[in-house]
């Protein structure tokens, strides 16, 4: 949200016990949780609300494999659909390479440093879902007495 006179700590505090994103859990201890696409850590917390700051970070997995790197741009608050800047990096490029693109595009560019090593984890945990599971191997038998059980089965 992009409003010329009123802050975003005013925006957090009118906002923060009821938005669309929050989950309430009263099983767990009454913890909160977000669902907005530019939350990276799921936390519901001023830092990480990204509805609220003018620049945010999402990390979200592609259709095809690999991560979909999403930036706000930090005058466009009232315009969603051209206030966004999408990277998309591939399934076939190296995890390094995407790891290191993304920490580029967050910390060393000047955008928002403190969410550096959360936006990394965050593609790390995607890239990780995506591949596939291997099948666990055939357990050895070990010793005579399991082989000959074995055999006689």
């Amino acid at each position: 949200m992009s409003f010329p006179n009123v802050s975003a700590d005013l925006i957090w505090e009118v906002t923060r016990n009821q938005n669309a994103f929050l989950v309430k859990r009263k099983t767990t201890g009454g913890l909160r949780f977000s669902r907005d696409p530019y939350n990276l850590a799921n936390v519901h917390s001023r830092k990480h609300a990204g509805f609220v700051n003018e620049k945010a970070v999402g990390v979200v997995p592609n259709e095809k494999g690999g991560v979909q790197v999403i930036t706000k741009k930090a005058g466009a608050g009232n315009k969603p659909l051209t206030g966004r800047y999408t990277v998309t990096y591939g399934g076939n490029k190296s995890a390094r390479k995407t790891y290191k693109n993304i920490a580029t595009q967050t910390a060393k560019s000047g955008y928002r440093a403190d969410l550096r090593q959360t936006a990394v984890a965050r593609a790390s945990a995607i890239r990780k879902s995506q591949r596939p599971v291997k099948a666990s191997p055939e357990k050895k038998l070990r010793g005579n007495a399991a082989k000959k059980a074995a055999a006689e089965n």
